[in-house]
């Protein structure tokens, strides 16, 4: 099988990269700066965030190509101020970028576009007391999770309009190896022996180790029974934020030093210093119900445990800080 991959020297797309080329497969990388995908890889350089270039500069031999999995995206950042222009950024790259790549794989004969998307799409920071279904009513409450779902209903659109084979897959956090932003943060503030507020917090978080996602990637590309499907991926289990906080001081080494704060509490002064949305996600529940791609591809589930992915991830970040004189 032949598989484009775009963003394929991100987080994700290195796991992916990695995963398809040891099981066999073909691949070409789209990324921005040359000389960055992995050996064995056929590297295709885009400088345009939103494709502007696909269609002169499609990689490959028209009819080469069995699936597309888009990667590429503006990311969240936490803190990014609300504006018009601030959603128009997001548009461009994750509605119009997308559509572009989608429109340019199916054009030039590919059978199958796995778009990768975000459980923002559709959940906001308020959580849900239940697991969160693929047919839960979305309510995204910021610029990139309105983008993210904008992409899956224009992606929709084409699929009726030229028959695309469209595949939309919803991760929450993913963390492992190379990890950074917040969950990065979270690594830091743990070693560093902080105290942490949040020993009273029982909320539980879906969370998806990046090589659970690279798996149920290639599963998506190369199983006819995924053909046309919407997924929620998420390791088995979904632990309360303190358990989370007490797992990765265990696999670091160094306990997490939490203090039980009362949830209250901490909501005050979220609205007093204005990160209601940050104590939100960390003192509401977001779990997600996975059950429909172990259905639909008959069994396909999780090859590593949380536990698993949280010591790989301890164990390079320690190498990590080693490497960085930062021990």
């Amino acid at each position: 099988m032949h598989v484009v991959v775009t963003g394929a020297n991100g987080f994700v797309g290195r796991a992916l990269c990695r995963t398809l080329l040891d099981n066999g497969h073909r691949l070409t990388g789209i990324v921005r700066r040359a000389g960055t995908v992995p050996a064995g890889a056929v590297e295709s350089v885009h400088t345009t965030p939103d494709f502007a270039d696909i269609d002169t500069h499609w990689p490959a031999v028209s009819g080469d190509v069995d699936c597309v999995v888009h990667l590429a995206a503006r990311v969240h950042v936490m803190n990014e101020p609300e504006s018009d222009d601030t959603q128009r950024a997001f548009d461009q790259t994750n509605v119009e970028g997308t559509l572009r790549v989608a429109r340019a794989a199916q054009r030039n004969g590919v059978r199958r576009f796995i778009y990768v998307s975000s459980i923002k799409a559709i959940a906001g920071s308020g959580g849900t007391r239940e697991p969160l279904r693929e047919d839960a009513v979305a309510q995204p409450d910021d610029a990139y999770g309105r983008s993210k779902l904008a992409a899956e209903r224009s992606l929709a659109d084409l699929r009726r309009e030229t028959g695309l084979d469209v595949v939309i897959v919803r991760p929450p956090l993913v963390y492992g190896p190379y990890v950074g932003a917040n969950f990065r943060k979270m690594l830091d503030t743990v070693w560093s022996g902080t105290p942490l507020p949040f020993g009273a917090v029982d909320a539980q978080r879906s969370l998806l180790f990046v090589d659970n996602l690279a798996d149920a990637l290639m599963h998506c590309a190369s199983d006819a029974r995924a053909a046309n499907g919407c997924f929620h991926l998420a390791d088995d289990g979904a632990p309360s934020v303190a358990d989370l906080l007490r797992a990765i001081g265990k696999h670091l080494g160094r306990p997490a030093r939490l203090v039980p704060v009362p949830v209250s509490l901490l909501k005050l002064a979220g609205r007093l210093t204005g990160r209601t949305a940050q104590i939100e996600r960390l003192t509401e529940s977001l779990v997600l119900d996975s059950s429909a791609i172990r259905q639909q591809l008959c069994g396909w589930h999780p090859p590593y445990t949380l536990d698993a992915g949280l010591q790989a991830t301890a164990e390079w970040y320690r190498a990590w800080r080693k490497e960085q004189g930062r021990v």
